[in-house]
């Protein structure tokens, strides 16, 4: 609401173009073009002005009601650039606001000309970019003949459209616009074309290009011409061929490290609140004479589960999601994708799979959801299949314990927290390498198909505003993926209970299932009781180990037991080996996602097909792998 007057703001994908085929830039192309704004703002970066000043060019011909916002001044002047708003908004023909938008103050005026825009109030004359001559003649025909049918802004751009011949675009064209144009009256427009150096589309860009460099040679006062010498020194480091990968482990050594040390804490203070407020609950129970069955399966079964999982998920994604947007609001993450963008080619998809895969670090179902920012459906689907390779937070719980118990007490307890660590590292690394393995394997398969190229932006590294850090972590990230896990934790609570407490003939339906899982279980090193718990943990990966320990101690209900030492003792008595420890760790990095992740992919793709082979690709591949290593364990030993 703005001076009594109801506005809707639409926030359109970010993008650099709008004349290619990727998702981003249809939707934006779409709805400026067809949707009938009243007012199209377009936001540039005052650094870089040059490269953004082509988008406005592009949307300039779709449509005159336009505001050019130019950002981040207070970053310019840092950097000795000055820019020259009213000469800008001269050359452009259109409204230009310089703003900072951090103040809120300085957005006051691009709020009145966006009034003024909508309402009508100023005449907009955007000027176009000038082609070359052959290109002028090829428009100006198809122009003539589109204006006798069409009376709008668009007629440049949509004859431009016509001759770059896009089938998906022009049919949109000729829908949205009724209009008829014979292929005879397009053929002749290209006639004008036949003298020209380089392919129709090439000479568009290159002219839109060359007038962007020109306005910005104008407008642009640079104060000190190597303003961005200390980020390109910095870039040296972070994104060489020697040190950058290395610097990048090391950089998510120190988030896991930080992640597992700082979440035990605050995990062991919420497991005591939450048992503390069970032990009431069953206290209310016995005193109401609520039947047994009816508290243990609302109360040991949904109840404690769901605690366990936020007792679990909730301190280390609150940590290890701000860690990561922190990185991001620096201008960190882009690195990583230019780092990983050539090894990602290479097995035939995108550098921007090297970010969802670093967000599943945190939560599978985020990486998945993060696959959006991918252009090529193909790559998507490849990205979103290979996500849960690296290992959520859900599963370094186990991957730690069992760790810390058959690894790390192998050296001083002075190192055992870093050994672990470094174990964990390792166990990262092979994620990746099974990620890079599996994306080949389906660009040459199921999914065939070359890389895209796509724009990668280098942002300048700047001062990361933390509460903005803190409140999309905990809220866009942290909150919704906690609700996601808990809507199917809390039900599969039910089911493990009754699983835990129906007997039949004096054995429970838990050990039957393991039982008949355990032949299975030992060929792969493992036993029928760890199977049974990662399949009953398809809701959340945290239930795994609390389940494993309840089938061991045969109690019927889920344990939280804080000492490592006495959950080493439990596993070794119950026949743990290093092997069983080491091939436990395997299948925690490759079994089939959380179900929270598969209704996350099903969601995305609208595909059971891909979400199946979503949940079938690991865990095929987590059960060669333990075979394997137990077959050359047993011929070794």
């Amino acid at each position: 609401m703005y001076n009594s007057n109801l506005y809707q703001i639409i926030d359109l994908p970010g993008t650099y173009s709008i004349m290619s085929d990727s998702e981003e830039e249809e939707i934006a192309r779409d709805y400026i073009c067809f949707e009938g704004n009243d007012c199209t703002v377009i936001v540039v970066d005052a650094t870089r002005l040059e490269r953004n000043l082509n988008l406005v060019k592009q949307i300039s011909e779709m449509t005159d009601k336009i505001v050019l916002c130019v950002n981040l001044l207070d970053e310019a002047a840092k950097k000795g650039i000055k820019i020259k708003l009213d000469i800008l908004e001269d050359e452009l023909g259109i409204p230009v606001v310089g703003v900072i938008a951090r103040k809120k103050k300085t957005l006051k005026e691009l709020t009145k000309i966006i009034e003024k825009v909508c309402k009508n109030e100023i005449k907009i004359e955007p000027k176009f970019t000038h082609y070359e001559e052959n290109v002028e003649n090829a428009i100006e025909k198809l122009q003539k003949e589109i204006e006798k049918q069409v009376d709008n802004k668009r007629t440049r751009w949509i004859s431009i459209k016509l001759l770059e011949g896009n089938k998906k675009i022009v049919n949109k064209i000729k829908e949205k616009f009724n209009i008829k144009i014979s292929e005879t009256n397009i053929i002749i427009a290209k006639q004008e074309l036949k003298n020209l150096k380089e392919d129709f589309t090439t000479s568009i860009v290159s002219a839109i290009m060359k007038e962007s460099e020109e306005i910005c040679k104008k407008v642009i006062i640079l104060k000190n011409s190597n303003y961005n010498e200390r980020d390109r020194k910095i870039d040296k480091i972070l994104t060489s061929k020697i040190f950058g990968i290395p610097i990048m482990l090391l950089f998510l050594g120190i988030i896991f490290w930080l992640t597992i040390t700082g979440a035990n804490y605050p995990s062991e203070i919420l497991s005591n609140f939450f048992t503390a407020i069970e032990n009431k609950l069953i206290n209310l129970c016995m005193e109401w004479n609520v039947p047994e069955w009816v508290s243990g399966v609302f109360i040991a079964g949904m109840f404690r589960t769901a605690t366990w999982v936020i007792s679990v998920m909730l301190p280390p994604m609150a940590i290890f999601f701000p860690l990561f947007v922190l990185l991001e609001d620096l201008g960190y993450l882009p690195r990583i994708a230019f780092n990983l963008d050539n090894v990602f080619k290479k097995v035939g998809t995108t550098g921007k799979q090297a970010l969802t895969m670093c967000m599943g670090f945190g939560c599978n179902a985020v990486g998945v959801i993060g696959c959006r920012i991918i252009n090529s459906t193909r790559e998507k689907i490849i990205a979103m299949i290979t996500n849960c390779f690296v290992p959520c937070n859900g599963r370094f719980p186990i991957l730690i314990t069992i760790s810390a118990i058959f690894i790390g007490s192998l050296v001083s307890s002075k190192y055992s927290s870093i050994i672990s660590t470094l174990v964990v590292l390792a166990v990262i690394l092979i994620g990746i390498i099974i990620t890079l393995i599996i994306s080949k394997l389906l660009s040459k398969t199921l999914l065939k198909g070359e890389s895209t190229s796509f724009v990668l932006e280098l942002p300048p590294y700047r001062k990361p505003q933390l509460l903005k850090v803190i409140t999309r972590s905990i809220f866009d990230k942290t909150i919704f993926v906690l609700g996601r896990a808990l809507s199917v934790a809390a039900p599969a609570g039910i089911v493990i209970w009754l699983m835990s407490n129906v007997f039949i003939a004096d054995t429970n339906l838990l050990t039957y299932v393991a039982n008949f899982l355990d032949p299975l279980g030992k060929i792969m090193g493992l036993d029928g009781y760890i199977l049974t718990a990662f399949l009953l943990g398809l809701p959340a990966n945290e239930i795994v180990l609390p389940l494993i320990l309840m089938s061991y101690l045969a109690n019927g209900e889920l344990i939280n037991i804080e000492n490592i030492e006495s959950i080493g003792e439990i596993l070794i008595s119950n026949g743990w080996t290093m092997l069983t420890a080491i091939n436990v760790m395997i299948f925690s990095l490759l079994h089939f996602p959380c179900s929270t992740t598969l209704i996350t992919i099903k969601k995305e793709t609208g595909s059971l097909k891909w979400t199946f082979l979503a949940f079938l690709i690991p865990l095929i591949c987590g059960m060669i792998i333990c075979m394997l290593t137990n077959a050359i364990y047993n011929l070794i030993i």
